[in-house]
Order: structure tokens, then C-alpha cells, then sequence
């Protein structure tokens, strides 16, 4: 068994075929097919099932993905291990995070972190927050950034930030300075498929309020252009909203909403030396009253 097989079987399981796992190693896809066929020979099992649209892990193949991705973490982790033994920060940084969380709470830590570690290979993974989740439990990435609370997994708080209730401009909603949520009854709710949808319906029913939920939507832009269509009323962060909503008003939240958003690993006692400066260098950064007491890895951890 060898790296170069390992990494094939990774690149075809995530790029979801031959060709497009062939680009991204530099590699001919006749290779990366060669490499495959040899493990499933080694292994003594198909790894992949071709269908007419595409390929897929067989159950086999999702196990041999899941320990290739290991070994080749842990691989990689000596040559950044011996590097940071001399000082010198190396290796990969696989972050995944919140379209709303990019731009506002990760592109500026990024910026300098990879002014002060050149070195470290950056590669940023976007979705939901199911997404990321499943990306640090699969491997795919090293940390994440979630939306609290986030059973099994370690956590820096990154921001606090408001619910806001959003109607469309001209609706009686927006006369009101607040909206407060039981006035949401009996309106078509646009309901997030994100990370804060626990959060919303939570809320409800502690308020005691049954929402009418008319649609579903995963991201912030898209449930923005529903309420400005007049589709329906709904609740979002603030955080990445756009300056100019156009035909939508946004109105503060009673009961008052928040939501805390976090960077998490998996067990900070198993990251490499890029992971670990990334998460010095958020612990510095952190607002205030939001970072955890004492040194690193103070994390939080709920099971």
C-alpha cells in the first residue's frame, strides 16, 4: 500500500470521479485509475461503484477513505512536527467555515496568520453547519466554525451577534420598532435549514408560538430574496447581513435572540502545528468576554 494509492482513493472519493481527482493531484487519470485498481486488488474489495451519472463509495470504500484520510493526516503531521521542533510553523490548515462567518470573523485572522506562517498550505472549505460538522468528524477538515451549542467537539467562541425578525418592506411589521416573535403567528415563516434553525425553533416554543412554516432555506441570500419576493416573514443573524437589503426590513427580536459562533476541533490535543497556531493566534483575537479563560487549549467541551 502506498501514499500515491492513498491519495488517489481520497481524491476520487471527494472530487466524485477520475478526471477531476486526476487535475487536482497533477496527475493522468489512467494513473489515478491504475492507483485505485491496484489497492482494490491489495484490499481484496471494490472500493467504488460506477453508475452511469457518477461514482460512489461502496461501504468498504467509505471505511479505506475514512483510515486513508488518517493515515495520510498523520503522515503529513511528522514532517510539520520535526519542522515545528526547529521553530518553524508547516504543514496544512483545512478550515472549514459559515458563508456569513468568511468574510466577517475568518478572512482577516487569516490574513495574518498566513502573514506570519508563509509556509502553512491554507485550504478553506464553505457549507452549512451540518457541513462543517461533518467535514471535522469525517476529516475532511481539522477545525471548524460552528454554531454553539456543538456537542462533542471543542470550542473557541468567535462572536455573539442578534436574531433580527426580516418582513418585506411595506408589511404591518415594519411599522413596529420590535417584532416580537409571537407576532410572527399566523404569518407564511421562512424557515433556515442553517445552523440557527435549533435556535429559532426553540425560541418559539418557549414563547409558545406556532410558526407557519410556508418555505425552507439554507442561506442567508436566498431566504433575503424570498422575504423581498413578499413570500413570507423570517428570523436571521446579523451577522453578514448586506448594507442595502433593498425591499426587506429588518426589526430587533423579543424575546432577544443571540447567536455564538465558534471555532472547533475535534480534540486540541491532536492538532498539528498549523492548527495550533491558528487557534493561538484566534484565542489573541478573540472579543472581549468572549475568549476562554486561562492559555490554550482552554477550549470548551460539551458530550
Amino acid at each position: 500500500m502506498t501514499l500515491t494509492q492513498l491519495r488517489a482513493l481520497i481524491a476520487v472519493a471527494e472530487q466524485g470521479g477520475f478526471t477531476a481527482a486526476a487535475d487536482l493531484l497533477g496527475m493522468s487519470q489512467p494513473a489515478v485509475s491504475r492507483a485505485v485498481a491496484s489497492l482494490e486488488r491489495e484490499l481484496g474489495a471494490p472500493l467504488f461503484v460506477r453508475h452511469t451519472d457518477g461514482i460512489a463509495l461502496t461501504e468498504a470504500g467509505r471505511r479505506a477513505h475514512l483510515r486513508a484520510r488518517e493515515a495520510l493526516r498523520h503522515f503529513d503531521l511528522i514532517r510539520a512536527e520535526v519542522a515545528a521542533a526547529a521553530g518553524e510553523v508547516t504543514g496544512p490548515l483545512r478550515l472549514a467555515s459559515l458563508p456569513s462567518a468568511t468574510g466577517t470573523l475568518i478572512a482577516h485572522r487569516l490574513r495574518t496568520f498566513t502573514d506570519r506562517h508563509p509556509q502553512v498550505q491554507v485550504r478553506l472549505f464553505e457549507g452549512t453547519d451540518d457541513d462543517v460538522r461533518g467535514w471535522l468528524r469525517g476529516g475532511a477538515a481539522e477545525v471548524g466554525v460552528v454554531t454553539l451549542p456543538a456537542p462533542g467537539l471543542h470550542t473557541i467562541p468567535l462572536s455573539t451577534h442578534e436574531m433580527v425578525a426580516v418582513v418585506p418592506a411595506g408589511h404591518p411589521l415594519a411599522e413596529q420598532e420590535t417584532v416580537h416573535i409571537t407576532d410572527l403567528t399566523g404569518q407564511p415563516f421562512i424557515l433556515t435549514t442553517a445552523g440557527c434553525r435549533p435556535l429559532i425553533t426553540q425560541a418559539a416554543r418557549q414563547s409558545g408560538v406556532q410558526l407557519d412554516v410556508a418555505y425552507e432555506a439554507g442561506g442567508q441570500s436566498a431566504i433575503l430574496e424570498m422575504v423581498a419576493a413578499g413570500l413570507g416573514v423570517s428570523i436571521v443573524p446579523t451577522l453578514g447581513l448586506p448594507a442595502q437589503l433593498g425591499p426587506v426590513t429588518t426589526r430587533p427580536l423579543e424575546p432577544r435572540l443571540t447567536r455564538t459562533l465558534a471555532l472547533a476541533v475535534l480534540s486540541p490535543s491532536d492538532c498539528g502545528p498549523a492548527v495550533r497556531a491558528f487557534l493561538d493566534l484566534v484565542e489573541q483575537r478573540s472579543p472581549a468576554g468572549s475568549e476562554p479563560d486561562g492559555p490554550w487549549p482552554a477550549f470548551s467541551s460539551s458530550s
